[in-house]
């Protein structure tokens, strides 16, 4: 056992995943864990604060502000821009200069964040005006709060930043699991703030606790990276022309990211100047909706990334596509049931996920709805992650921008329409998203198409067919028990109640789903099969690991 415990550990941290399963395995398996938390986090400010929905409105209007400026210029923008340019340097054994390159754009990077905590630090009484002019209107006294959670969010930014970019550099050498495990400790650092500190300081609480998050997000990578060899240096060249490149690669995926982040910020201010509690509903649903997205297609994107990047480097095209086209098959055949499984029971799952006893019905019921919308699109969201990542792979950074130029526009068109002109609800907000992503995905494949001198439409669209009518299948095998249990069996006003109902319906629509998969032969049935018996004969490998180089 102690032997299991010494070389297995350390033969999992240090362990290259030389294949985008193995590696998506380490990131998704994270992943839920993360997501895990992170819906114990949501379900303990419901618990904590539900009974205080102007209170919790405000601070999920500062936390979207926070992310969305944090994910516009660092985390999407940096790894699509970072990754291509840094593993130039690793192909060509140049170790010395993939260091320097990664210690200035960290000093970049941070510079910048420094800059902007400064500003939120004096300005951040007047954003939370605009964040939230309608529950700032109808409750003056939530501004104050919003402005200080503004001034505790943004700190924890500035230490993430250092964090984020290590994160890109383990990545590059195909080290996916400390990256993994750092972001489960920064959920972990904002439950122990809200258990232990709300007494004291209230909904501060979860702000203090990214805090305290980022710097064990930070923590938990050092080691590995100093066992690497890199030491940081402060470096602010910005003539040397593969940071040029980096920016380069970088402001037009900063683009990119922006119009969507600004697209979730005006949801945002929109939702505040509907019915109390909107901002709250909306969120949730987003939670829920971004769940499959960041389980299943975040986690698959960002492992092809990597192979992508180095089969575009290498010019291996048809290698390339055939990667791509696996690549977007897995992510259907893990995305679509799941977005059927949450359309579906999308009542069940709201309740048991946030349904605290202080939060409003009225408030759980809208969430429902909003998810179902969303449902709509997260199937298209989730091939996007990918299809950006191609573009990027290619050194493309320009034709997502536009596309999203285009269907954002639209996004942000038809929610003004919905609200101002209908007087709709912010389930239409979710519909205006579902529709942008459905569009967004249809351009980029159309493109990229193109771009590579087109894929084989048999291998490619067929396959998809397969996949999307066993889905819709699913969803009716899921909607019939779902409608005959809680009508006949069960009483799903308990809590024990609502969870076998849940999953008897999930686990029949999951037989559904896997018996047609096998019958008509989709082909990711076997892949994955075969993938789950690797992972489970796993620890008997660590019984005598193999000597591994952790360099280059």
């Amino acid at each position: 056992m102690w032997y299991f415990l010494k070389n297995g550990a350390k033969t999992i941290f240090n362990k290259t995943q030389e294949d985008i399963l193995s590696a998506a395995f380490i990131i998704g398996a994270s992943v839920v864990a993360a997501k895990l938390l992170s819906l114990v986090r949501y379900r303990l400010l419901a618990a904590y604060f539900g009974n205080q929905l102007p209170l919790l409105d405000g601070y999920f209007a500062a936390t979207t502000l926070i992310d969305s400026v944090f994910n516009t210029f660092i985390f999407g923008s940096i790894a699509l821009a970072f990754i291509p340019v840094f593993s130039k340097y690793l192909e060509k054994e140049k170790v010395k200069q993939a260091w320097a390159l990664a210690s200035t754009m960290i000093t970049i990077g941070f510079i910048f964040f420094v800059f902007f905590a400064i500003v939120f630090l004096f300005f951040s009484n007047q954003v939370a005006a605009l964040i939230a002019p309608g529950l700032v209107g109808k409750y003056p006294l939530t501004q104050a709060k919003i402005s200080r959670l503004l001034q505790i969010m943004v700190l924890s930014q500035s230490l993430l930043v250092i964090s984020i970019f290590i994160s890109g550099v383990l990545n590059s050498f195909k080290r996916f699991v400390i990256p993994a495990l750092a972001s489960i400790f920064y959920n972990v650092g904002i439950i122990i703030s809200i258990i232990f500190l709300s007494p004291v300081f209230g909904i501060y609480s979860a702000a203090i606790g990214m805090i305290f998050g980022a710097a064990l997000h930070l923590i938990v990578q050092l080691p590995l990276i100093l066992s690497m060899n890199f030491k940081f240096r402060f470096n602010l060249n910005l003539k040397n022309t593969d940071v040029r490149e980096v920016l380069t690669l970088m402001w037009p995926r900063s683009i990119t990211i922006g119009l969507t982040q600004l697209s979730s910020v005006i949801n945002v201010i929109l939702a505040s100047i509907s019915t109390l509690g909107s901002i709250v509903a909306l969120n949730f649903a987003q939670v829920l909706q971004i769940a499959p997205t960041s389980l299943f297609a975040a986690s698959l994107a960002q492992a092809a990334f990597v192979f992508l990047s180095i089969d575009a480097n290498t010019q291996k095209s048809e290698k390339f596509k055939n990667l791509f086209i696996e690549s977007f098959h897995q992510i259907l055949f893990l995305v679509l049931p799941t977005a059927a499984i949450l359309a579906v029971l999308r009542v069940p799952v709201v309740r048991l996920v946030f349904g605290a006893k202080d939060l409003p019905w009225e408030t759980t019921v809208l969430a429902a709805r909003t998810l179902l919308a969303f449902s709509v699109g997260i199937t298209a969201a989730s091939l996007e992650l990918l299809l950006i990542r191609a573009f990027h792979a290619l050194r493309d950074s320009y034709t997502p921008v536009k596309i999203t130029v285009f269907s954002t526009a639209l996004n942000i068109i038809l929610a003004f329409i919905f609200v101002f002109v209908f007087k709709f609800s912010i389930i239409y907000l979710a519909l205006a998203s579902s529709i942008d992503s459905l569009l967004a995905a249809g351009l980029m494949l159309y493109f990229l198409n193109r771009k590579v001198g087109g894929f084989d439409k048999k291998k490619l669209f067929l396959p998809s067919i397969k996949i999307v009518l066993i889905s819709l299948a699913t969803a009716f095998a899921l909607y019939v028990p779902m409608k005959l249990l809680d009508q006949l069996v069960f009483d799903t006003t308990r809590v024990v109640g609502l969870i076998i109902l849940t999953a008897i319906a999930s686990t029949v629509g999951l037989g559904v789903y896997i018996f047609l998969s096998w019958i008509f032969g989709v082909e990711q049935l076997v892949i994955f099969t075969k993938f789950a018996k690797r992972v489970w004969t796993f620890p008997s490998r660590l019984k005598t690991p193999e000597p591994e180089s952790i360099s280059a």
